[in-house]
């Protein structure tokens, strides 16, 4: 994924000020910088959820900016929040199922012209769904209210999810904020065995022992727009990134 002069405008506050960075195939990308860096927002605008003022963004060879939300998703972004939304009162399973795109179900006429069809997809879909629970660890939970999950736990449901949409790369906002040490360790190993299958994440995440573990290479934010990227060891020295944090 390519971001190319990407702007963005809140009344006279510039959040994103000629933002332009890049994020490798097969990688896991972390994203770190003060508060007020733009992090987020560029997570928004990338997703849909926000349009951007000015720049471009590219997924391949697709041109996403100038689209809406829902096609965004279609071409390949997946997007887990800071704060888990899940449907409170369905259960861990049908949180899944409501994520998968395109289902023949959707339109009311194929469920009565096409019923074999619609069945033989809703089967293939739900043995997708098991088979990304188990690979979250949430398998044993999939009969559960989401609202029902511990924090860590609708962590991992977030993930799930996006995952349910198959998605290129996936936007990760601080997968390890209220998270305990158990599942943590299997969040990390979520990640990490992802990746391996060939998927791409690009993480925003305030704890460094979670940056320092997982990502490579990290992109330093400040002021709307990339500082500098490198391996962990090397941003955490440079100069220019302890004045953004400390102001010194």
């Amino acid at each position: 994924m390519t971001i190319t002069g990407v702007t963005k405008r809140f009344g006279g506050v510039e959040a994103l000020t000629g933002c332009t960075l890049s994020v490798g195939e097969g990688s896991i990308t972390g994203l770190i910088g003060p508060n007020g860096a733009g992090k987020t927002t560029l997570f928004n605008v990338i997703s849909g959820l926000t349009p951007a003022d000015g720049g471009q963004i590219r997924l391949g060879a697709d041109r996403l900016d100038r689209l809406p939300a829902h096609a965004i998703a279609r071409r390949g972004i997946g997007r887990t929040f800071q704060i888990p939304r899940p449907l409170g009162r369905m259960t861990v399973l049908e949180n899944l199922l409501v994520y998968a795109h395109d289902q023949l179900g959707e339109t009311l006429a194929r469920v009565f012209t096409a019923p074999g069809r619609v069945s033989a997809e809703e089967h293939r879909l739900r043995e997708r769904a098991h088979a990304i629970l188990e690979s979250v660890d949430l398998a044993h939970l999939a009969s559960a209210r989401a609202e029902t999950l511990s924090g860590g736990q609708k962590k991992l449901l977030e993930l799930a999810r996006a995952l349910m949409s198959d998605p290129r790369i996936i936007l990760l906002d601080e997968p390890g904020a209220g998270v305990n040490p158990t599942l943590m360790r299997s969040l990390v190993a979520t990640i990490r065995g992802l990746r391996a299958a060939g998927r791409t994440f690009l993480l925003i995440e305030h704890d460094m022992d979670l940056v320092t573990e997982l990502c490579d290479p990290v992109i330093v934010m400040a002021q709307g727009r990339k500082l500098m990227e490198g391996p962990f060891a090397e941003v955490r020295r440079d100069p220019r990134v302890l004045e953004a944090y400390l102001g010194t």
